[in-house]
Formats: structure tokens, sequence, C-alpha cells
């Protein structure tokens, strides 16, 4: 039988248990796909980098054993004011430039672009660097021709679908697909922003330049 002091020691170890902050929860491990940022002026051309990281402890990974790594991905990048892009294509890059996929679709409709591959672990594993610094390794590209007739200092963002962009293996199995809904992957926008167009210089005005230069530089010298 318990004396009522230890009773009261008890009671009173119990309550400052009861007391003490709760532990926070494991922090949930995430991949992160990434969307550069950009400038181009008006009827120029610019690529926009796509990039993705691959965490070590999350479902899908280079860390994980074979069947698990990433090997396949869609993206799926919406872009505002899209009466200011004359054309826009999405490719591989980066690591997957010299991979061969099983399947690549591209689709695209009004202010949207997807970029769909899939490769083969055994033949065509991409080579993802664990843990890299963010934004990770470049795995497409983006290739933006401007209109001309956008504005100078016309902001196109680009952010991808929470949805449609995904990453799964090479099977594209549901166990170890990351997703926003899976809360295992981040999205990072990135945006693109026309600049003023640079005049171009005729040849006689290039000659004109360097006379002049020639004759300032001749009058120095005496």
């Amino acid at each position: 039988m318990w004396s009522k002091r230890n009773v009261k020691k008890f009671s009173l170890l119990l309550l400052v248990i009861c007391l003490l902050p709760a532990a926070p929860a494991a922090a949930q491990l995430v991949d992160t796909v990434t969307v550069g940022s950009a400038s181009a002026p008006p009827t120029g051309t610019v690529d926009v980098p796509v990039f993705i990281r691959d965490s070590s402890g999350t479902p899908l990974g280079i860390d994980q054993p074979p069947g698990s790594r990433i090997q396949s991905y869609s993206l799926k990048v919406n872009y505002t004011n899209a009466a200011a892009v004359a054309s826009v294509t999405f490719t591989r890059g980066g690591i997957t430039t010299t991979l061969t996929p099983t399947f690549e679709s591209s689709p695209a409709g009004a202010g949207t672009i997807t970029l769909i591959d899939t490769f083969q672990e055994a033949t065509n594993l991409i080579p993802f660097t664990s843990n890299a610094a963010l934004p990770g390794n470049q795995v497409a590209t983006l290739h933006f021709t401007i209109a001309a007739s956008a504005a100078p200092g016309t902001i196109i963002t680009l952010t991808l679908d929470p949805t449609l962009t995904q990453l799964t293996d090479q099977m594209g199995s549901g166990a170890t697909k990351e997703s926003v809904a899976n809360a295992n992957l981040v999205l990072v926008p990135g945006a693109l922003t026309v600049s003023a167009q640079v005049p171009a210089i005729s040849t006689w005005a290039l000659i004109a330049l360097a006379a002049a230069l020639a004759l300032i530089a001749t009058r120095m010298r005496l």
C-alpha cells in the first residue's frame, strides 16, 4: 500500500507530465519541383530550367531500393499573360538530356504546357544527386518565345499544377507516388519578365562610331 505521501508525490509528478508541451511531430520529408526564372526581350527567346530535388527518406529516391527510384514525372506548368507568349515548348534537359524515355509526351493548351517522361530504371536510371542543394537537379527546359506585342515589364508567372505534377517510379505505382495531395512533394513557382528591347545598331552607325573613337585616340596622342 502506498502512503499518502507517496500518492501525493505521484499525483504531482503526473500533473507535471501532463503540463509538459507535446513533442513536435516529425517533419514530413518531401521532394521538390522548382521552375526557374528568367527575362527576355520582346520577340526574344529564353530557356527556363525546371528542377527536381531528390531528398533522402522520401518514398522515391536514389537512396531507395531498385524499383523505388524517381523514373517518371508529370510536370504541368501554367503561365499567365498568355498573349505575351508567341510559342513555348517543353523538353528534357539537364540530367535527362541524354536519356531515352520509354514514353514521352508534351501536351499543351491555352496558358499551359506539360512534360511527361518515363524511363526504364535498369537502362536509363535518372542520376539524381541525393539531398543536392536547392533547387536540385535540372530535368527539363521550357523554351519560350516572347510575342512582339509584349510590353516591357510584363511578368509571366510560371506555376506548377498541384494536381497533375507528380513523381513516380517506372511503373507509376500509387503506393510510392509523390504529390502535393500525398504531402511529400513541394512545388516552387518561377517567373518570366519581359525586358526592354535593346535597339540594334546599324552597320553604318558602327563604322561611324569606330571612326570617331579612332579620331579621339589620334588627337589624344598628339
